[in-house]
């Protein structure tokens, strides 16, 4: 039933303007028309509770208000509250005067009935097989020179610290569903990869996390709490938890476009090392824009990354820029291009009396893909991805390129 609602909130506000109210009655203020505004806003974010609030708050202040009565109408009969809806679209019927495509509605409304409350679900589901010409993030050199008591010494990499390709099947999937009717929301996310031969590589992760809505006038914000672990070679590797805001503040900006803050902390431990848990902030600004074929988006950010023990090389800060853009090609074919560039420097030489330096590092990834729709639900996605990864410690430089192609399919 929230369907009908959303759509009437996107496509009827020619008809209900001519259910206005009679001129003797005062015409809505500014005021009326945010918190109308922000109704509209709380039923299309799915936060049904919300949005009842405001629109019995409205209601009270314009008696009149014909779309009010409606959406809260609609509103309630989402929320599986038969009784009242009824009693909404009566007194909307004999209040006003609906155009014929409104009756219509609320006459089908009324044949489907409202039932229980229902919570959306979707999951997707993909399954690849791949080509990494680096798998374990070899060096690009050969040869390594490091300080020592009698002065420097220059060594030979052996083939484990050398690039190493192979071939895997990836499997991935994830899963979000509606737990409460004012548009919180649970997720969960896996991922698997196999090689073929360096199973010590073989990789796996599992996140799980809720995310719940709010809005302070016009500021909309989303936090996010995120549990998970990742596995490397069969063995636990990384346990994570994070905490995130997204907030989205009221700019005046033009069709299509929206503009995003991100603000979050991220605990890292790894079971299998020493001294590497960390804690990680970020701060980050996104620019969206979405058209009638593609979309784009832009992100700059900052990352202090602050070690909890003795790390090599202690505490580091960072940067980070995202590029994204995906367009429809040929024959229903879509392209993505992406492009990140990441940065960390660390605060202190990486092993004094070994390796002097401070390490500084600087990742691009250059990635596109080709989507072909098979039908509503599934696609064949083939992508590319190269990445390189320049530091001032030749040991941790590498190249790297991998080319999968996978299927995806959408459930409902």
């Amino acid at each position: 039933m929230f369907l009908p609602c959303l759509l009437l909130c996107l496509v009827a506000p020619a008809a209900l303007a001519q259910l206005a109210a009679p001129s003797d009655a005062p015409s809505a203020g500014a005021q009326d028309d945010d918190l109308y505004l922000q109704a509209l806003q709380s039923i299309a974010e799915g936060r049904r509770d919300d949005a009842s609030q405001q629109l019995n708050a409205l209601i009270e202040r314009q008696p009149q208000h014909a779309g009010a009565w409606l959406d809260l109408a609609l509103t309630q009969c989402a929320l599986g509250n038969t009784e009242q809806a009824e009693r909404l679209f009566a007194a909307f019927e004999t209040r006003f005067d609906p155009a014929r495509p409104i009756l219509e509605l609320i006459a089908n409304t009324r044949e489907q009935g409202c039932g229980q409350w229902e919570p959306f679900s979707s999951a997707v589901v993909m399954a690849g097989r791949g080509l990494d010409q680096n798998v374990n993030q070899g060096a690009r050199t050969s040869r390594f020179v490091a300080g020592g008591p009698s002065g420097q010494v220059e060594y030979e990499l052996s083939d484990d610290f050398r690039p190493r390709h192979d071939q895997y099947v990836h499997l991935s999937g994830e899963y979000l569903r509606e737990l409460t009717p004012n548009g919180v929301l649970g997720f969960a996310q896996y991922q698997f990869r196999r090689n073929d031969s360096l199973h010590q590589y073989d990789s796996g992760s599992l996140f799980a996390g809720v995310e719940a809505p709010w809005r302070f006038g016009r500021w909309r914000v989303r936090g996010t709490a995120t549990l998970g672990l990742v596995t490397l070679g069969g063995r636990l590797y990384q346990r994570q938890a994070q905490l995130q805001a997204r907030v989205t503040p009221p700019l005046a900006l033009p069709a299509g476009l929206r503009a995003d803050l991100v603000g979050g902390v991220t605990y890292n431990t790894f079971p299998t090392l020493t001294n590497f848990d960390a804690s990680t902030q970020e701060l980050r600004a996104s620019l969206w824009w979405r058209g009638l074929a593609g979309y784009a988006s832009a992100s700059i950010g900052y990352l202090n990354d602050h070690a909890l023990a003795r790390r090599p090389g202690g505490d580091r800060d960072g940067s980070f820029v995202s590029l994204l853009t995906r367009w429809p090609l040929l024959r229903g074919v879509s392209g993505e291009l992406a492009y990140t560039r990441q940065t960390w420097r660390s605060s202190s030489a990486y092993a004094p009396g070994l390796i002097e330096q401070t390490r500084s590092q600087e990742t691009h990834v250059l990635r596109g893909a080709l989507v072909y729709p098979i039908d509503k639900r599934q696609s064949i996605q083939l992508e590319g991805r190269l990445v390189r990864n320049d530091e001032n410690i030749s040991i941790f430089q590498y190249n790297n390129r991998q080319l999968q192609l996978s299927w995806q399919w959408q459930l409902p």
